[in-house]
């Protein structure tokens, strides 16, 4: 099992159209083959801030989605509500 901590930006004001695009994007991943759940955070004070962290069963499952038709439409919509680019990390179990 494989964690990816994604952290976003939203532009002052879009929080709530993001928060619909954040939706939809749920409601996708859940049906990605190897997609063990998730939470989103919003940092405390700063409502243009947010936390994803996913559990994926191994790194090939997270490529899949990442670069999927199905995560492409969904972040066609959420990018423009973006300060800048989305940083992702990989994280996997230390042993």
């Amino acid at each position: 099992m494989i964690k990816i901590i994604i952290e976003r930006r939203i532009m002052p004001g879009l929080e709530e159209e993001y928060e619909e695009a954040a939706r939809e994007a749920m409601r996708q991943v859940l049906s990605a083959p190897g997609f063990g759940g998730g939470e989103t955070l919003v940092e405390k004070g700063h409502r243009d801030r947010r936390l994803m962290i996913t559990k994926w069963r191994d790194l090939r499952a997270w490529k899949e989605w990442r670069d999927s038709e199905q995560r492409s439409r969904v972040m066609q919509r959420m990018l423009p509500l973006l300060t800048e680019d989305e940083h992702v990390r990989i994280y996997e179990p230390s042993y």
